[in-house]
């Protein structure tokens, strides 16, 4: 009978734990676990400290906030972030990722919270560019699995090099090894702030959004984060833009 007893009671255990929905998960372990890449200013980076910080950061403490729990950050190459999402590394992705199509056959999306866009990055001085076609036959950097790397591969005869941060692309054309970078232009504005050898040599090529990636099946977490975002868009949200950008 003990037996029997102790049997059901770790049968119990296991279905409540098993069937915990994931908003109850990260509560009782006391975390909100976001995956970053630490290499975008202003919305994620690294700094005198060592810490991460940015638009972005802050935005997932004010979500770690309303769960009532603490945030952690996984600083992570950007094209590895999916993939450690879809195996449970993280709850969430926050990163600056554009929300496109192709990626949401593989994650869900939360309610877009940042229009961004395409711009290409010259050596000051060289000839305005008005589209990536005018670059055809010349070497240009991205990172990897940006929307920048998305558009630079659809367009015809760049010759791309390919590179896990952002900053290397952009040391890239300065050292002359490439013509141009292809980047977000909120990125841009940030990094040419502390660069005067390099310039925006292109209007915004691309109009896009960005938004919070959750692994599918979670839906609960989904919905709980657009919450946030709905209730964020007032005076919290405009105080975050105004520090930031």
């Amino acid at each position: 009978m003990k037996k029997f007893l102790l049997v059901s009671f770790l049968i119990s255990i296991l279905l409540v734990s098993g069937f915990a929905g994931i908003l109850d998960t990260i509560k009782q372990r006391g975390t909100l676990i976001i995956g970053t890449n630490a290499t975008f200013p202003p919305f994620e980076f690294v700094n005198e400290k060592n810490q991460a910080v940015g638009f972005d950061i802050d935005l997932a403490k004010v979500i770690a906030d309303a769960l009532g729990v603490e945030l952690k950050v996984e600083d992570v190459q950007f094209d590895g972030l999916i993939p450690a999402l879809q195996v449970g590394k993280f709850d969430m992705v926050i990163a600056g990722m554009t929300i496109t199509e192709e990626r949401r056959k593989e994650v869900l999306f939360s309610d877009p919270y940042f229009d961004a866009g395409q711009v290409i990055v010259v050596r000051k001085g060289s000839p305005k560019i008005n589209s990536l076609e005018e670059l055809n036959g010349k070497k240009v950097a991205v990172q990897t699995g940006t929307t920048g790397d998305i558009m630079a591969t659809e367009a015809e005869g760049l010759k791309i090099t390919r590179f896990a941060h952002f900053t290397e692309a952009f040391l890239e054309l300065n050292l002359r090894r490439v013509e141009a970078v292809v980047v977000d232009s909120s990125t841009a504005d940030a990094y040419l702030g502390y660069s005067s050898a390099l310039e925006i040599g292109s209007p915004v090529l691309s109009a896009e959004s960005y938004g919070i990636a959750i692994k599918k099946g979670n839906e609960e977490l989904l919905e709980f984060v657009n919450g946030v975002l709905e209730d964020l868009h007032t005076s919290p949200y405009d105080k975050m833009i105004e520090q930031w950008f």
